[in-house]
């Protein structure tokens, strides 16, 4: 008899904004990736959503950490006590005399350095991963879109994140061409925190320019369904005093135009340097859209018109990484790209 039964199969998407967790092909954890920190004694006090709640809140004695930024780990100490935190928070769920061992498959972004992919496999080795699996994100997405990652033909995918954009060709299992940019969910959100500085005199948390961009984000101003204006208030950067503004999602489309050129701009930086057999598959089967980024309104038919290429946005485009991850880890003695 085996001892499968005290294996635990994990497969995390640890993402800038938000970590979702599956397990048995099943969300288990769905967290803002935050946590929030005593600053005494240097232990967690909170995670997820919890932590998010003290976000731009927080007293002297707290401190609120998101420990990814531009999709890598850039506070280890803070990325594993959350990593190790989330994985509590599933065990608990089940009761167990044995700690199980953990079989753990975790996405990273594609442009990742050395450095950088083994701050990933340390942290989650640290939180307990005996047995530790990398996937380049892109690949993942592409897995949890439901594409023929294997198959000798061109399929390209572009996962606008929370902290990159990652753009993708792939063919054969293995990523042909791919760039990795810091435009993506966080750039967004400081461009609507910027503008409603300089046009409306008004300063706005990140928390409130988030609430702005996923309720009326948009990347052209003529829309089919046009989301109704948002009321926003806060102080005057002058007075002090309080202001009242309301911002249309035309004003969000122009605020939001140079960093979508630079996402532009890297698709056909990668569609360039792709060879022409794969592009024409591409230009057959079009331009997947994963992730939060792609809810924006109007960016598929913005790109479409711009690069001559449908693009399809995904289907629940904010968990394609996760499932991708989750596919990968069932079939982790199959998928070569897997890194170990």
């Amino acid at each position: 008899m085996g001892l499968n039964f005290l294996t635990q199969e994990l497969a995390i998407d640890l993402g800038t904004a938000n970590t979702v967790i599956f397990q048995n092909d099943q969300i288990v954890l769905d967290e803002p990736s935050i946590v929030a920190i005593d600053n005494n004694t240097g232990k967690a006090l909170a995670l997820g959503q919890k932590a998010k709640l003290m976000q731009e809140k927080e007293n002297p004695g707290i401190k609120t950490v998101r420990p990814l930024k531009d999709g890598v780990i850039a506070d280890f100490n803070a990325a594993e006590m959350m990593i190790r935190g989330f994985i509590k928070q599933v065990n608990s769920k089940k009761r167990s005399l044995f700690t199980p061992s953990l079989k753990i498959v975790v996405g990273i972004p594609s442009g990742s350095t050395e450095v950088e992919i083994r701050a990933v496999r340390d942290s989650t080795e640290h939180a307990g991963g005996r047995d530790v699996y990398l996937i380049y994100e892109p690949m993942a997405s592409a897995l949890g879109i439901g594409l023929d990652v294997e198959a000798p033909k061109g399929n390209m995918v572009v996962d606008i994140g929370g902290g990159t954009t990652e753009i993708a060709v792939i063919s054969l299992g293995g990523i042909v061409v791919q760039d990795s940019i810091k435009v993506a969910g966080d750039v967004f959100t400081n461009d609507i925190q910027m503008y409603l500085r300089q046009q409306h005199n008004i300063r706005v948390g990140q928390i409130t320019a988030e609430k702005i961009k996923i309720a009326i984000g948009a990347v052209i101003p003529n829309l089919d369904e046009e989301p109704a204006p948002y009321n926003v208030t806060g102080p005057n950067l002058m007075t002090a005093h309080p202001v009242h503004a309301t911002i249309t999602h035309q004003e969000i489309a122009h605020c939001l135009d140079k960093s979508v050129a630079r996402i532009e701009s890297g698709i056909i930086h990668v569609l360039e340097q792709t060879p022409p057999e794969l592009y024409s598959d591409i230009v057959e089967g079009g331009i997947h859209l994963a992730g939060g980024g792609s809810l924006l309104r109007g960016l598929a038919t913005r790109l479409t018109e711009k690069i001559n290429i449908p693009f399809h946005v995904a289907e629940d485009p904010l968990r394609a990484v996760a499932r991708g991850t989750c596919l990968a880890l069932k079939n982790t003695e199959n998928y070569t790209f897997l890194m170990r």
